[in-house]
């Protein structure tokens, strides 16, 4: 297997993830980093070459591979310089601020026949590929809904996030990796997205999301994010035929939840409940629910890494595809329309 000489452009917080990522492969070789800022670079691990910019590293380092770590406006010049100089390219997500950008960062790494993928490693979430093996496996029968939902309570962006022109704000960070889990499960085309965007407490980024896509397979799918909902949790739901299914929490934990058998009508009798008279939402007969443990999953976000070295050795192709990149980037745009508008966005 070819060795991978890395170089990483942008060694701040994501730039460090990453070189430690890198440090768990014996066929990947961090050889350089590259920051403007020299106080990134005072605690490079041994032996790795520091530059202070890209194109000094691009000129001097015997590099074969550019992962760009740098905040989101970058990433277009970027992308141009290391394809320009042949190098193949891993790009932080989000690739670009706009579809339009993308779609050029795509023209220039064809031209030059360079590897070109972004790093979308939340598609080896655990949780995630929990639910996506219950619905590539059809677990609950024909499904109708999907939930995927994120709140937090820090609520303040950091760093340069809150910069709008940086590229700040929860869907571009955040909203990026729950879009693209959504998209790579669902194989349907959408039909129509509507979508609520805000700033709760943030003045110029948004913080709060909410994003209905219904694809023409007739699932729907319910994104939500709230970096300020003060109940910290990530938690998933699919509604099916023949079940339902959730997650609460990252480690995926969860259930099956199925019926013994379906009521023909609901019961005479009406319940009293805290409610008030009900039958439709009473409480269950004894017996009727039953719980089944969820799909065992053993993925990590070093999988990423496995596909791009067999893809960077001709043994498989890159698993994030420009196209998916593009199809998710253009949701985002679809989001911010759909929320400037109040109105729903035919998609697709």
């Amino acid at each position: 297997m070819n060795k991978i000489r890395l170089g990483i452009v942008g060694f701040g917080f994501m730039g460090h993830c990453d070189a430690d990522m890198m440090a768990t492969f014996d066929e990947i070789d961090l050889v350089a980093v590259a920051d403007t800022n020299p106080d990134q670079l005072t605690d490079a691990p041994n032996g790795v070459e520091t530059y202070g910019s890209m194109d000094e590293m691009l000129e001097k380092a015997d590099i074969n591979v550019v992962m760009i770590s740098t905040p989101n406006p970058s990433h277009l010049e970027m992308v141009e310089k290391a394809a320009a100089a042949g190098k193949h390219i891993i790009c932080e997500k989000p690739a670009a601020m706009s579809v339009e950008q993308f779609d050029r960062m795509v023209e220039v790494t064809e031209k030059a026949g360079v590897i070109f993928t972004v790093h979308q490693q939340r598609r080896w979430d655990k949780d995630f590929r929990i639910m996506k093996e219950v619905y590539d496996k059809r677990m609950v029968g024909d499904m109708y809904v999907i939930k995927s939902q994120l709140y937090g309570v820090n609520g303040n962006m950091h760093d340069w996030h809150v910069f709008p022109e940086m590229g700040g704000g929860m869907l571009y960070d955040w909203g990026v990796h729950l879009i693209d889990q959504i998209l790579w499960m669902v194989d349907s085309g959408i039909d129509s997205l509507y979508a609520d965007l805000r700033n709760v407490i943030n003045e110029k980024v948004d913080d709060y999301f909410n994003i209905l896509m219904k694809f023409k397979n007739g699932v729907t799918a319910e994104i939500e994010l709230g970096t300020y909902y003060l109940t910290p949790k990530r938690a998933w739901f699919i509604g099916g035929t023949k079940g339902s299914a959730m997650i609460d929490g990252f480690a995926g934990e969860g259930k099956i939840v199925r019926t013994a058998h379906l009521l023909e009508n609901v019961p005479g009798k009406i319940t009293m409940t805290a409610a008030g008279p009900t039958r439709s939402f009473g409480p269950p007969e004894p017996g009727l629910l039953q719980e089944e443990p969820l799909p065992e999953v053993n993925v990590d976000h070093r999988n990423y890494f496995e596909h791009f070295l067999k893809a960077f050795n001709g043994e498989e192709e890159i698993i994030v595809l420009p196209e998916q990149v593009r199809r998710v980037l253009s949701v985002m745009e679809a989001v911010r329309m759909s929320a400037r508008t109040g109105e729903a966005v035919r998609f697709e």
